[in-house]
């Protein structure tokens, strides 16, 4: 099976497709890389080297994917940071295209657009689109605690706000919201839950929080919950695998202190997680 990834890529580090496209080769997918950005490093270090691509370079890239016939054996789109709304409707043209060819095509989208610590770090054209345009077309959707605030423009501080909020979303045309980094205010201070909301059920993941610098763990999970659904594992297991996949990365990068996400020395934790969190079903 094939995904086509489009997102952020850096030279330095993994975020974007340098977290996705590794996750995604060790869980046995194809990957096509489609880059939004080329920078040397991620802005998280205050300065960078690179360009946004232009969409119609990654317009040009789609079309010769599509001459070449590959969209029929296209399984999913994971769609992460983009560099403006104009290549973000290019990618969903592209969608349309994809799911025209394989109806049992989905699309993921990670809502990149800020986080508790920083805020808001895309220009606001670019939220727009991503909470008018980009989330009612999309299956699933894996937005931080704080994109959730931003597309359900709704203030999330315990976690049945979170679920309000996500209900709300879900409304507008997903099928799925996995919302991570939730860390409620009726929840314990030390840890940090993932949760899951289908318009059937709500489960949440919760662990230890682990204080880590290092950006790119919602890239990584979002890729490994995608591919766990792929690879045919129901919903609230693709949430437990993800959760306890992303932990182990995280241990492992805080263990080390690194900067960067510890990707490649953790690699085992993506197949087989070392720890186990249960899924609590909240309705």
């Amino acid at each position: 099976m094939s995904v086509l990834s489009v997102q952020s890529s850096v030279v330095l580090g993994h975020v974007g497709n340098a977290a996705a496209v590794p996750v995604l080769q060790r869980l046995g997918i194809d990957v096509w890389p489609v880059a939004t950005v080329q920078y040397s490093n991620h802005p998280g270090y205050g300065a960078w080297r690179g360009r946004v691509t232009e969409a119609d370079e990654i317009e040009a890239l789609l079309a010769g994917l599509e001459a070449r016939a590959a969209f029929p054996q296209c399984r999913a789109v994971l769609m992460g940071y983009l560099g403006s709304a104009a290549a973000g409707r290019v990618v969903l043209a592209a969608v349309s295209r994809i799911k025209k060819a394989n109806p049992a095509a989905i699309y993921v989208l990670d809502p990149v657009m800020g986080d508790r610590d920083e805020g808001m770090y895309v220009a606001d054209e670019l939220r727009r689109f991503l909470a008018y345009d980009a989330v009612p077309l999309a299956d699933v959707i894996v937005p931080n605690a704080f994109e959730l605030e931003v597309l359900s423009e709704r203030a999330i501080a315990t976690t049945d706000d979170a679920i309000s909020a996500a209900a709300a979303v879900l409304d507008r045309g997903p099928r799925m919201v996995v919302v991570t980094s939730l860390r409620a205010s009726d929840g314990p201070t030390d840890a940090i839950s993932v949760l899951g909301v289908t318009r059937d059920a709500t489960w949440r993941v919760t662990t230890p929080y682990l204080k880590c610098a290092a950006k790119g763990a919602g890239d990584a999970f979002a890729a490994l919950f995608l591919g766990h659904l792929l690879g045919g594992r129901q919903f609230k297991t693709a949430l437990v695998r993800a959760t306890a996949s992303v932990f182990g990365v995280i241990a492992k990068t805080s263990e080390t202190g690194a900067r960067e996400l510890a990707l490649v020395a953790a690699q085992a934790q993506l197949v087989r997680p070392r720890h186990r969190f249960a899924a609590e079903r909240l309705r």
